[in-house]
């Protein structure tokens, strides 16, 4: 198993679960998370299936290969070996590779939008859910994923006052609960920076520098002990790789860390 799943809960548990989740259900109607029509009752209450309508489900783009086996970029076409894309080539990047869930596109992209800038918080569980599938990648797979640790992208304390939540410590708060891997806010950001989108590369590395740090910890708090650990780095989505690239160059010149992989819901 490649993650230690969620703990156990005993049969009583799980009958109060099940007998509460009927009743609500009857008041309240679970709907598709993305074309918003009722989900029959008897729709199971784990997996995708959980939250989309069977059309639903089988219409996300999801990302499956060929694609860049460093930054994730979908290829169309026969690749038998893997390969690393023209983006990433001759390029340093401080995570080991990225995978992500589905492309940023259609059905996603508007998913995305509704939990980021919406509001619409219980999207979390949707997009965690599908998260799940990063966890099934070859290269993850073969890993004792209990000894990993989620961190979360940092947003900047006024980003997040204004947001009001940061939706890749949401995630990473699901995807926790779902999988049994602990979760810990190992970065934060010091310094606002320009929005990204209209800058090149160069100059998104260039506004990135000095924007993350280890958090410093208040006197009573036991500080997370990065060293020689291995982090599953989450976001929502995969762009670029910039600034997933600098978080992972701090956790790991100044925490001590082995191995970064950066998982997200969608890829840019």
């Amino acid at each position: 198993m490649p993650f230690p799943g969620p703990p156990a809960e005993s049969r009583l548990q799980r009958m109060l679960q099940t007998a509460w989740a009927a009743v609500v259900d009857l008041v309240y109607p679970r709907l598709c998370s993305v074309c918003r029509i009722p989900l029959p009752q008897e729709t199971p209450r784990s997996g995708a299936q959980a939250w989309f309508c069977r059309s639903c489900e089988e219409s996300l783009p999801l990302v499956e290969p060929p694609y860049c086996k460093v930054c994730g970029e979908v290829y169309d076409g026969a690749f038998t070996n893997e390969f690393r894309c023209m983006n990433c080539s001759g390029r340093k990047l401080e995570f080991e590779f990225a995978v992500a869930a589905c492309r940023a596109e259609e059905a996603m992209r508007e998913l995305i939008h509704q939990f980021k800038y919406d509001r619409r918080l219980h999207l979390r569980g949707a997009l965690a859910t599908l998260m799940l599938r990063v966890l099934e990648e070859p290269r993850l797979a073969r890993e004792n994923l209990a000894d990993w640790l989620l961190v979360p992208v940092p947003l900047h304390r006024s980003r997040e006052l204004d947001r009001e939540f940061n939706q890749s410590w949401e995630l990473c708060q699901r995807l926790s609960q779902l999988t049994g891997i602990p979760a810990a806010k190992a970065l934060v950001r010091v310094r606002a920076t320009e929005t990204q989108a209209n800058l090149d590369r160069d100059e998104r590395l260039r506004n990135l520098r000095g924007a993350f740090a280890l958090p410093k910890p208040r006197p009573w708090q036991r500080p997370t002990d990065l060293q020689g650990r291995r982090i599953l780095l989450v976001d929502d989505v995969f762009t670029t790789g910039a600034t997933t690239s600098e978080c992972a160059r701090i956790l790991r010149r100044e925490g001590g860390v082995e191995k970064v992989v950066v998982i997200t819901a969608a890829r840019g």
